[in-house]
């Protein structure tokens, strides 16, 4: 199967954690785009959608489902959404698409997390993918320094702005073995607005789209 047929099918099977009646939670990206347009199909049978980002929202509504405001909803049974990593205690790098803060808002929102991605994501230790660290623009410079010294070598991501007008670090080079540890000291620094390491809001399920079908994995 190609990436794009194992997204399919991993969208596709997402369906099936989804609460009839329920508002879901939606994150961000080629994956959940997959999960979206599944989601149109059973439309009816759901309350409305909480979303991470505004290019989901956008997705969303144009399928007829109501995006519902994070601040109106106190709970939610699930949030689906992929990672550019996911290591076998469920821990995850996620903000390829930006969209890192809002998907961890949504995140804490939710009882559970069902991470949907192909097996390419499934690693043993986390820092393969370049780790994304969401900052305000005046501090970019010193949280670059202050991951330098943990070993990782920052770049901003060039002509990105987020949905929360703040700026992108990417950071290469870090081995990841931690993932708690690490997410808690970053998070804490001045002018982070979040890192890219779900460790806090891991994932309960993840649905790993294989040549053999979609395995479940769970933690």
């Amino acid at each position: 199967m190609t990436q794009d047929e194992l997204k399919a099918l991993v969208g596709q099977a997402a369906l099936a954690y989804v609460v009839p009646g329920s508002v879901v939670g939606v994150g961000t990206g080629s994956t959940v785009n997959c999960f979206i347009d599944a989601l149109a199909g059973i439309k009816d049978r759901i309350a409305g959608a909480v979303s991470s980002s505004e290019k989901s929202s956008e997705r969303l509504r144009a399928h007829g489902i109501a995006v519902l405001d994070s601040n109106t909803v106190p709970s939610i049974p699930v949030y689906i959404d992929g990672a550019d990593e996911i290591d076998h205690g469920g821990h995850m790098i996620k903000g390829g698409g930006a969209a890192l803060t809002r998907e961890k808002i949504v995140a804490d929102t939710a009882e559970r997390f069902i991470c949907i991605a192909d097996e390419s994501k499934l690693v043993q230790t986390l820092g393969q993918y370049p780790l994304p660290v969401e900052v305000i623009p005046m501090a970019a410079a010193q949280v670059a320094r202050r991951l330098k010294a943990l070993g990782g070598d920052a770049v901003l991501r060039a002509g990105v702005v987020t949905d929360n007008g703040c700026h992108i670090l990417d950071v290469r080079g870090l081995s990841i073995t931690d993932p708690a540890a690490m997410e808690r000291d970053i998070n804490q620094w001045p002018g982070v607005v979040t890192v890219g390491i779900f460790a806090r809001n891991k994932a309960s399920v993840c649905l790993l789209g294989t040549a053999q079908g979609v395995k479940t994995l769970t933690f």
